[in-house]
Parts: C-alpha cells; sequence; structure tokens
C-alpha cells in the first residue's frame, strides 16, 4: 500500500527546519570554536556550501523519484542496487545514533539527575506515537517545536547582541585550516536534516515542486539562524564558550539576564524533541524502502490501513533507540553518525550526477562540489569512528550478500 501525500510545502519546509534547528544549535558552539575558533564564521560558511551542495543534489533526485526512502531509493534507480543499500543502511545506522543523542539532550535539559535515561525513553516512545498517528500530526507537532526553539533562539540573539559592546570577552582562539574544516564538519552535522524532506517523498503534494523548493528554503533558514547565534556567541563569551557546556545559556548570564536561562533550557529541550521527531519519521521511511526491497526484513514493510504510515518500521526503530538510550554512552557515537550521513550524502551526489535531460536541474559542478566537501570532511572525523563506521558498513553489505546468495539457492 502506498503512503498518502498530505504534506504540503509549508509542512515539508516546517519538518526540515524542525531537523535541522535542533539540539546542535544549543550546544555544537564550544566544540566547534574549540577547533575553528577565530575561523568560526568561515566554518560556519564551509559547511553551508557543502549543505547546499547536498541539498540540491538531493532535490533533483527527490524531484525525479518522488517515493519514501530517500537516497536508498534513488541510488538504487541511477548507480545500481548496492550503491542504494549502502547509502540506506548508512542513513539508518547513523541516524539512529542521531535519535538516542537527541533523546538524550532532551532529557539532560528537562530532566533532573538521575531522572534522565528514563525520561529520554519515555520522550522516544511518545513520539513514535505521534508518528504512528499519521504524518499531517507529526507536521503539525513539529511545527509547534519549532516555534518554541525559535522563540527561545531570538530571545538569546536579541538580548545577547544587545549587550555585546559593554562586553569584553577573551579573543578567540587563533584559527588554522585544519581546525576551520573540523569545526565546519560540527556544523554541518549541527543542522544536515534537510534529508528528512526528501526522505518523506511518498507523502508530499506535487512532490516535484515542493520538495526542491523546501529543501532550499529550509536550508537558508537553518543558516540565517545559525550565523545569527554564532555571531552573539563570538560577541558576547569570546573564548570563554570554548568551555561552556551550555553556550547559550551563558551568553544571558554574560549579558546580566541569569533569570532568563530557563528560557533557553525549555527552547533546547523543544529542539531536540522537534529534530528527534523528524529524524525518527525519516528513519521509519527509509526502513519502509529498504523493507520493500527485501533489504531488511520485508516484516517492517506493512502500511497501516487506516492512518498510512509504516506503524511497524516505525515501532521498530524506536525500540532500538530506547534500548542505546537505556544502556548506551553515546558521547563517542556522534563520530559514527557522522560518517554514516557524510557517506549517505556522499552517494547522493554520485547519484544526481548521473542524471540526464528533464530530470537535471542543477550544473554537475555543484555534485562535484558536494562530493569533494564530503570526502574533506569524513577525513575530519576521529580515527575510531570512521573504523567502527566502516566496520558496521561492511557487516550490511554482508548481510545483504548472504541474503542474495541464499535467495539464489
Amino acid at each position: 500500500m502506498p503512503l498518502a501525500r498530505r504534506l504540503r510545502l509549508v509542512d515539508a519546509v516546517t519538518i526540515g527546519l524542525g531537523s535541522m534547528i535542533g539540539a546542535g544549535v544549543f550546544a555544537v558552539w564550544g566544540p566547534a570554536i574549540g577547533v575553528a575558533g577565530s575561523g568560526i564564521l568561515i566554518a560556519l560558511a564551509i559547511a553551508a556550501v557543502v549543505a547546499y551542495c547536498n541539498a540540491t543534489a538531493s532535490a533533483q533526485l527527490a524531484a525525479a523519484h518522488p517515493v519514501a526512502g530517500g537516497t536508498y531509493a534513488y541510488a538504487r534507480a541511477e548507480i545500481g542496487p548496492w550503491w542504494g543499500f549502502v547509502a540506506g543502511w548508512s542513513f539508518v545506522i547513523g541516524k539512529i545514533a542521531s535519535c538516542a543523542a537527541m533523546a538524550m539532550t532532551f532529557a539532560a535539559y528537562a530532566a533532573p539527575e538521575g531522572w534522565q535515561a528514563p525520561v529520554a525513553a519515555l520522550a522516544v516512545s511518545a513520539l513514535a506515537v505521534v508518528n504512528c498517528f499519521g504524518v499531517t500530526r507529526t507536521a503539525l507537532v513539529t511545527r509547534i517545536l519549532v516555534v518554541c526553539s525559535l522563540l527561545g533562539l531570538a530571545t538569546v540573539v536579541a538580548i545577547g547582541l544587545g549587550s555585546a559592546s559593554a562586553l569584553s570577552p577573551p579573543p578567540l582562539p587563533v584559527a588554522n585550516a585544519y581546525g576551520v574544516l573540523q569545526g565546519a564538519g560540527l556544523l554541518f552535522f549541527a543542522f544536515a536534516g534537510y534529508a528528512r524532506i526528501a526522505t518523506m517523498g511518498e507523502e508530499v503534494v506535487d512532490p516535484a515542486k515542493t520538495i526542491p523548493r523546501a529543501i532550499v528554503l529550509a536550508l537558508g533558514g537553518a543558516v540565517v539562524v545559525y550565523a545569527c547565534v554564532a555571531i552573539t556567541v563570538m560577541t558576547t563569551l569570546g573564548a570563554d564558550a570554548v568551555e561552556s557546556g551550555a553556550p547559550l545559556a551563558d551568553v544571558l548570564s554574560a549579558s546580566g539576564w541569569p533569570v532568563l536561562t530557563p528560557i533557553v533550557r525549555i527552547a533546547a529541550a523543544a529542539a531536540s524533541l522537534g529534530a528527534l521527531l523528524a529524524l525518527l519519521t525519516g528513519i521509519g521511511r527509509t526502513t519502509l524502502a529498504m523493507s520493500r526491497e527485501q533489504d531488511l526484513p520485508p516484516f517492517l514493510a506493512a502500511v497501516d490501513e487506516r492512518w498510512q504510515v509504516p506503524r511497524r518500521a516505525e515501532i521498530a526503530i524506536a525500540l532500538v533507540v530506547i534500548a542505546i538510550v537505556l544502556f548506551a554512552d553515546l558521547r563517542d557515537a556522534i563520530g559514527f553518525s557522522s560518517f554514516g550521513v557524510l557517506l549517505y550524502y556522499l552517494i547522493a551526489n554520485a547519484a544526481a550526477f548521473r542524471q540526464e535531460g528533464p530530470s537535471r536541474r542543477y550544473p554537475r559542478a555543484l555534485q562535484v562540489v558536494g562530493a569533494l566537501g564530503c570526502l574533506v570532511l569524513v577525513n575530519t572525523l576521529p580515527v575510531l569512528a570512521s573504523l567502527i563506521g566502516t566496520l558496521v558498513v561492511l557487516l550490511g553489505v554482508g548481510y545483504r550478500m548472504l541474503r542474495l546468495r541464499l535467495a539464489a539457492r
């Protein structure tokens, strides 16, 4: 059974913004400034260029292949089933880790010490229930959470910039090329949520027009928000941001408004929930597409007749995320997640590069820049994260090889 086309342009843009303006904008500045230093805005610009190239590749592919699954489906159609499998598998494993990280971030802001793991698990359960009752409810909840996040960020930016002239923060560390690239990698993954729009291609009204517009609008909005927040953090905290675990709350304290820090806490919790909701939705659609092709168990390919969502896939993913939240420490898994996402977009650019004729909407140069950007940024990741990512991808490839061999017999 196909999924229902219910998402319009505003819904699709909202889901994209909910994925990009997530927990990262509240926490990424310390690590990013720590490595990029005074080159943080250059790092943001590099991340934005790579993201734009990847976004146009995803938009071009989605317009030609308006089905669920994102690059998994696109790469299967354009460059072959094996490339599609690697892209889909990389997306699923990388974003499941991201889901757990988002749930933990929400709990860190919303729950008292000692209750964070069960609160994170409860958040995943609640959002899985939302997803199981229709994609329009997902879009509505995401819209509410995005508004809460933007209100909190607007408060921080207004107060921080208004007080910056009276402050004398310590100067930022001196930038170097490698540090700027590392910072670009961190910032890229903080707002690289536009793929969630493409993975829901089977549920978007008039996808050939809506998806490309939604991706570019959502990405542009997210970059503007990140630039405003970056300038605010730089001018109010300076080098103090490097050691800050909650830099936006510290912006309010440094500006003489510590009484407003609960606003940041609420906004961060809302942003984490918004990103988690959009992530769960996107992974569910990729899992559905892979299950339809038997690259994952076919049991997960069922679509609920009443609500027209891949309920089994949604529940299975939620259970895996809950298990990770309850039993694992994901502080070192962000690099692993980043590895999977970069590989996913590398294949997306390769698939878009192959498109010809009416399907081509953007110059091939953008796909070349996007692919090279992914390769450069992946080489800034910790070696251990890259090794673990490679191992897990190879395990998935081994599973598919075994399945195909058994099917041939």
